[in-house]
């Protein structure tokens, strides 16, 4: 494969969550270096700048490939010769890898307790994160149902039930203006996330207004993330940049009239959160904040 190909399968969602957009990001950069004509470490370095700036491009409400790419590129300037800086990208990406290992299988174990006999759960879209949780508690023993979304337009749910069901997991699956009838019964609520501010939380489109419903009736929603999706430089006048997706994922061929609103995600305010699980604990959504500042203090830098 090709760097120009990754990035195209990013843009089109061959590569889609955000964590398998990062792993995904940092790996491709090996194949810039292998694809480099440059003669130089300051040519090979322009030349993964330019790389660093298609992927972050490629989806703009990414923050986790921002920050996995941010901490590949730390003193990336101490490479002197092109040997040592493949040398010292190639253990950085490494690393990358590993955290995202560690911290989705630490998550998967916090997640898993909160689930018992009995229990339903709810959860909408796709995500890595949370089928991991389903799955390790299906591994210890415990028998549950899951509700599930579907996700128009893209219909990403179907791949939440497919892999559930691969895992002999049970699922009943809903249609999006269905969610009411899909969480009427259900005892928690598992959403991944694409972005973490303080402010708020980004994930798929719908999950803003079904998180506000489960709220009304009283149903805890954990949003389940590793912390590297957490954007430390959206503040109150800089907010996160949603991604709008094409017209025609929702209506080909539509009416020229019509005007078609296409948003990937949208906010989940704080206050409809009950936790935060992530590979620091489980955390309230302002603790969550604090810790992820003082775990990273990398983040916090202009890059």
């Amino acid at each position: 494969m090709k760097f120009k190909n990754v990035i195209h399968d990013i843009k089109t969602l061959q590569i889609q969550g955000a964590e398998g957009v990062a792993r995904e990001g940092v790996r491709s950069l090996l194949l810039v270096l292998q694809e480099s004509h440059a003669v130089t470490a300051h040519g090979v370095l322009a030349e993964l700048y330019h790389a660093r700036d298609q992927l972050i491009a490629a989806r703009p409400t990414e923050p986790c490939l921002r920050n996995a790419l941010f901490y590949v590129f730390e003193n990336i300037y101490s490479y002197h010769d092109a040997h040592n800086l493949y040398k010292g990208l190639a253990q950085r990406i490494q690393e990358v890898l590993l955290f995202f290992d560690h911290a989705k299988k630490k998550i998967a174990k916090l997640g898993a307790a909160k689930i018992r006999h009995g229990t339903i759960v709810y959860t909408h879209c796709h995500s890595s994160t949370v089928v991991a949780i389903l799955v390790e508690a299906k591994r210890q023993g415990k028998k549950f149902v899951v509700h599930n979304t579907e996700t128009r337009p893209l219909f990403q749910g179907r791949r939440t039930a497919a892999e559930l069901i691969t895992e002999g997991i049970s699922v009943k699956y809903f249609v999006d203006s269905a969610a009411g009838l899909a969480m009427k019964d259900a005892h928690i609520a598992f959403f991944g996330s694409d972005a973490i501010t303080p402010q708020v939380v980004y994930n798929k489109v719908g999950s803003g207004i079904f998180a506000e419903l489960l709220k009304t009736r009283k149903i805890p929603l954990y949003i389940c993330s590793d912390s590297w999706k957490f954007d430390a430089h959206v503040s109150i006048r800089h907010h996160e940049v949603v991604e709008e997706r094409k017209e025609a994922e929702v209506w080909e061929h539509a009416p020229r009239q019509v005007i078609i609103e296409n948003p990937a995600f949208e906010p989940i305010i704080m206050p409809d959160i009950k936790a935060i699980i992530s590979e620091l604990g489980v955390l309230t959504p302002r603790t969550f904040v604090d810790t992820v500042k003082k775990s990273y203090p990398w983040m916090l830098k202009k890059n």
